[in-house]
């Protein structure tokens, strides 16, 4: 029988009772809350190119810097929450992360501007806050259901700010600012909103269903050793590599669809932010599904169907993006981008379907690795959008086929050695333990 202070079994995502599921709801808000800060300023380009006179070159740059501080923030986190909780860490990454959010209004020039769009990157280290905390929070049989939805719930803060923010500088406009003055003022408000959720954060949740690290004796000197013969593991990369070509597509497109919008269809800025919104809203209930197929696929066929899901789910996301490269008018590119989305965010959940079963002993460490390399693709497709002899069109061709690509690796990757039900369930009863 399950006890209040043992990890669920079962996710019931209308419930607030127990301290299992006031930490879904709070980290997956958290998240979601990370990524107004972190994505804030990408729906608002198309003024803050006007105003600073951004080359393409220097836009490009701006992309990468969003996205490559993440990278070391997502490793150094996990290993911060084996140790400090991740109820700490998500609080101080809140108060801290908040710091560049709001002072970025005080730059007046690229070389300001791309310091502070690096330090606001750091905030997408919460990603992998969410997944360790949920993954305490779940017992294995629902630990990818679980992931997907915090992580899906947390991602649709992207397509929530690519709507949102254009609406907030509008009627700061409104007000009588000129646009120069409303994209800095309009970064106050989620700045604001991280604030508010690290005293939610604090207040409301508890490190694990027993208690907070300090109060159940964690050991901070055992949690300090790292086992760093894990990253000797093949799939540790594999679903790495994975992640970068998901992950690592979903915030490229964060960073860059309203500027192609804008640029290739002749759309405004609000209507291109509300389009590049529908893409963030897939999230919903696509990374949700993933996990949820992924944790099913797995209790019939083992690891080794959540892996030719995954692999499957990135085939069809490469092809997606292809379509989408090669639409040749605005519908048939949002048809495309809607089919390419689904899997995508699908393949986000089926990869940390998969995380928490290669080594129960560093699901930190894992995760913190799995979630940088979403950054690291983010950073490696965002050289090709800086690129002067490459267009948006060829950039985005060129992601598609190096998706399909990785899917292959993906599908010939044997994730354990046995593919039964029954190592699934063994895995699960140690994780257990």
């Amino acid at each position: 029988m399950e006890t209040n202070n043992q990890p669920l079994h079962k996710l019931n995502i209308f419930s607030f009772k127990g301290v299992q599921m006031r930490t879904f709801h709070i980290t997956w808000l958290m998240f979601f809350v990370c990524f107004f800060g972190w994505f804030g300023l990408a729906p608002l380009m198309p003024t803050i190119r006007a105003e600073m006179g951004l080359s393409k070159a220097q836009i490009g740059n701006i992309i990468i810097a969003s996205v490559s501080a993440t990278i070391i923030a997502r490793l150094v986190i996990g290993k911060l929450c084996d140790i400090f909780g991740p109820r700490k860490t998500a609080v101080w990454l809140l108060i801290l992360g908040s710091l560049p959010v709001f002072l970025v209004g005080l730059a007046h020039s690229y070389e300001t501007f791309i310091l502070f769009r690096l330090a606001i990157g750091v905030i997408g280290a919460s990603f992998v806050i969410t997944q360790y905390h949920t993954s305490i929070m779940f017992a294995p049989n629902i630990k990818g259901t679980a992931n997907a939805v915090t992580g899906g719930w947390g991602n649709l803060g992207g397509g929530v700010t690519n709507m949102v923010m254009p609406v907030i500088f509008a009627a700061i406009v409104g007000f009588g600012y000129t646009d120069a003055q409303a994209w800095r003022y309009a970064m106050i408000f989620p700045g604001l909103m991280m604030l508010i959720t690290a005293f939610i954060y604090w207040k409301y949740t508890k490190d694990t269903p027993k208690g907070n690290f300090d109060e159940i004796g964690h050991s901070k000197a055992e949690a300090k050793k790292t086992d760093w013969k894990v990253l000797a593991d093949w799939r540790v990369w594999a679903l790495t590599l994975a992640y970068a070509m998901c992950f690592g597509m979903e915030i490229t497109f964060d960073n860059v669809a309203s500027l192609h919008f804008v640029d290739s269809f002749g759309l405004s800025q609000s209507s291109a932010g509300f389009w590049a919104g529908a893409f963030g809203f897939m999230n919903l209930f696509a990374r949700a599904l993933g996990g949820i197929v992924s944790d099913k696929i797995g209790g019939k066929f083992g690891m080794k169907g959540k892996g030719t899901l995954l692999a499957l789910m990135l085939l069809l996301e490469g092809c997606g993006v292809l379509l989408f490269a090669h639409a040749g008018s605005f519908v048939f590119a949002i048809i495309s981008m809607v089919s390419f989305a689904l899997f995508l965010k699908m393949a986000n959940g089926a990869t940390y379907g998969i995380v928490p079963f290669i080594n129960d002993k560093n699901v930190g460490l894992i995760s913190g690795v799995v979630g940088a390399g979403g950054n690291i693709g983010g950073m490696a497709f965002g050289f090709l959008f800086k690129s002067e002899t490459i267009t948006y069109v060829q950039a985005f061709e060129y992601i598609g086929y190096t998706i399909i690509a990785v899917s292959v690796i993906i599908f010939i990757t044997k994730f354990i050695g046995s593919t039964s039900k029954e190592k699934v369930e063994d895995l699960a009863l140690n994780m257990s333990k």
